[in-house]
């Protein structure tokens, strides 16, 4: 799942991208309300963790004016210790949950879970093509009755390219949607990422499932090589 951070507190967002990041999240950050409105009216995320006081636009207006505009975003908003008001307005301009800052990050990933099922924004939970199968919510990943263990970030590019079955998807756009729409490393990560997904969901079993097609970007057959 994609998710925006958007914190003032530069460590503690730093951390926060950091810790995500390493479940398979993929994490932008901003670090102001009009940074954070604007990155998500530009781009499709599918969860948001909205602090409360922000400079330029604080946490209530930012979450009414993406209402407002239809974005229907899964909205964690972090509020203060014991503040039931805060808690209150958070749930009335149209955040789904809360966290009392300190939180736990433990629960902070648990919440952000729940609220990506509730949502349902990615579709079916399970997905089949042919013998091989995903399951994102358990981050299992077999071919017939064959377990296939990927890393978090192997696991996030395949499920990528599984919902896009058949689809030639650029390299550009699984680096934006699997890392983060400000990576500047080296685009050869995804190559990288793809192949040791080939070498683990298509080699040992004699398939040709996840291809590429040169220049352009990567195909996973629709029924599962």
């Amino acid at each position: 799942m994609r998710v925006l951070v958007v914190e003032d507190e530069r460590r503690l967002a730093a951390a926060l991208q950091r810790g995500l990041q390493s479940e398979g999240f993929t994490v932008d950050v901003a670090h102001d309300g009009p940074q954070g409105l604007w990155m998500a009216c530009e781009h499709d995320y599918d969860l948001i963790v909205l602090d409360i006081m922000l400079p330029g636009l604080n946490g209530y207006r930012v979450c009414s004016r993406l209402r407002a505009a239809g974005n229907e975003s899964g909205i964690l908003m972090l509020t203060a210790k014991d503040g039931e008001y805060d808690e209150a307005e958070a749930l009335d301009t149209g955040a789904d949950d809360f966290l009392s800052k300190p939180f736990s990050y433990l629960v902070l990933v648990a919440r952000l879970r729940a609220l990506g099922r509730r949502t349902g924004r990615r579709g079916p939970q399970t997905l089949r093509l042919g013998d091989l199968l995903l399951d994102p919510a358990r981050h299992l990943c077999s071919r017939g009755d064959t377990e296939i263990r990927l890393t978090a970030r192997e696991f996030a590019v395949l499920e990528y390219l599984a919902r896009r079955p058949g689809e030639v998807v650029p390299k550009r756009e699984i680096l934006e949607q699997v890392w983060d729409s400000a990576f500047d490393g080296d685009p050869n990560v995804v190559e990288v990422h793809v192949s040791a997904v080939r070498r683990k969901i298509d080699a040992p079993f004699g398939r040709s499932a996840l291809e590429t097609v040169r220049g352009v970007g990567y195909r996973l057959a629709a029924d599962g090589g």
